[in-house]
């Protein structure tokens, strides 16, 4: 059974998820790294989930404020092996849940042109792809997407 916790950019086990991530877009994103990667540091990040199956982090993800009313979905990474479960997608409903009770209106969120599941579970969870946003703008390597979501008033 997969068990989700809220946590922050302290949690070790998150720490150590996001170095495996970012280990893996070096990769993908090649001599763009470094361009990605200035956007991506977790010493912000106030809001993390963490997926452990029998006690072992094996997945991610985060938001972080972007807007008044948004929250920037970042971080969001799975071991290889437990890619395809649905773990990826239980995350980023926590954290979208935890953005409506944050009252936030929508999240946003940047991913590169060579995460192809990345786009396919964005898309598959109710992301649309919206102009590119801040640094993202005219950046021809970067997909951007936003979620509405419902908040109760």
């Amino acid at each position: 059974m997969i068990h989700l916790q809220r946590t922050d950019a302290h949690n070790s086990d998150f720490t150590a998820l996001v170095k495996l991530l970012d280990a893996e877009l070096a990769i993908r994103d090649g001599e763009d790294h470094a361009f990605y990667d200035q956007f991506n540091k977790i010493d912000r990040i106030k809001y993390a989930v963490v997926a452990y199956k029998n006690d072992r982090a094996i997945a991610c993800g985060a938001i972080k404020a972007f807007e008044p009313n948004a929250m920037e979905i970042k971080r969001m990474y799975t071991l290889p092996e437990y890619r395809g479960k649905g773990i990826a997608s239980a995350i980023l409903t926590e954290l979208e849940q935890w953005a409506v009770e944050l009252s936030c209106e929508k999240c946003m969120l940047e991913t590169g042109i060579n995460q192809p599941e990345a786009i396919a579970l964005y898309k598959k969870n109710g992301y649309r792809q919206i102009p590119n946003y801040g640094q993202y703008a005219g950046v021809g390597t970067s997909l951007c997407f936003e979620k509405r979501l419902w908040v109760s008033t």
